[in-house]
């Protein structure tokens, strides 16, 4: 799944007060909120938009729109491109990429689901899938979500271990070290990585500005020991493939409250979300 950050400025209300405002887009040239649209608000003044749901090397075209009691006025219309991607051979699930420093990663957590379980189930050592709220066993279903496709799969780590595709891999906690030092430490860097607005991270998400295309999202974690899903829009968490004792292994926290990246530690058994790293 592609994305792109757009969005306006509402100068003038038209003579009645601004109901909803955002950006349409399409693949023909004159979008309408007829088409894919987004809703950011109500009233004047400047907001941010996320687009997603984006088919990689594909022209949009996007404007802002403002709808209020006499009808809905457009701004100009501009066009942009989508990049190639990474297409999964897998499943053929596309990820947006992004090079920051010297690595490049995927841009979006990973969706590979060959199998999936309920909450309750879990394991340090077999591979288990989980989508945030699902409590089944059937991958369509699953993937049918509208959790599974913003925010991917949660991988209790054995199954983390084994989910990039060829040629990626999960990182070390030494690889997200040299990610959080290049963007100037963990008090700044997980603004700098975090999706910006509050479309999907609860408000205020402060600090988030996604400099880096990064689009870090707050898909909360799988804890099976409890047989329950917890903090999504609050939190994101991320594995890394560096193991600190028999049951715990290092991963990566960002918060909607502040702009810190925290390297902390999980249980083998949780479900965190997957960020594969190229080789």
């Amino acid at each position: 799944m592609t994305t792109a950050i757009s969005g306006g400025n509402i100068s003038s209300n038209g003579g009645a007060t601004i109901t909803v405002r955002g950006v349409c887009w399409s693949t023909n040239p004159i979008p309408t909120i007829n088409d894919s649209k987004t809703e950011d608000g109500a009233g004047e003044g400047s907001f941010v938009s996320n687009i997603r749901g984006l088919r990689a090397n594909t022209t949009y075209y996007v404007r802002a729109y403002a709808t209020n009691s006499k009808g809905t006025g457009y701004g100009s219309t501009i066009s942009f491109k989508t990049k190639q991607g990474f297409t999964d051979t897998r499943d053929g699930n596309i990820y947006q990429t992004v090079t920051i420093g010297d690595q490049v990663w995927m841009a979006e957590n990973l969706r590979y689901l060959p199998s999936v379980v309920e909450s309750d189930t879990g394991s340090d050592t077999i591979a288990f899938y989980y989508v945030y709220g699902y409590e089944g066993t059937n991958v369509n279903a699953a993937k049918a979500t509208e959790e599974y496709t913003t925010y991917g799969v949660l991988y209790n780590w054995s199954a983390a271990c084994i989910s990039c595709p060829q040629g990626w891999h999960l990182p070390s906690d030494e690889e997200w070290t040299q990610l959080i030092d290049y963007l100037g430490g963990e008090n700044v860097a997980g603004g700098k990585l975090k999706e910006t607005g509050t479309t999907h991270w609860y408000s205020p998400n402060i600090g988030a500005t996604n400099e880096t295309g990064f689009t870090a999202l707050p898909g909360g974690y799988c804890r099976s020991r409890f047989g329950s899903f917890f903090h999504i829009g609050s939190n994101g968490f991320w594995w890394s493939s560096t193991d600190a004792s028999y049951s715990t292994v290092q991963c990566l926290i960002m918060f909607h409250s502040n702009s810190r990246v925290e390297r902390s530690f999980s249980n083998k058994s949780s479900g965190l979300s997957v960020r594969c790293i190229k080789d």
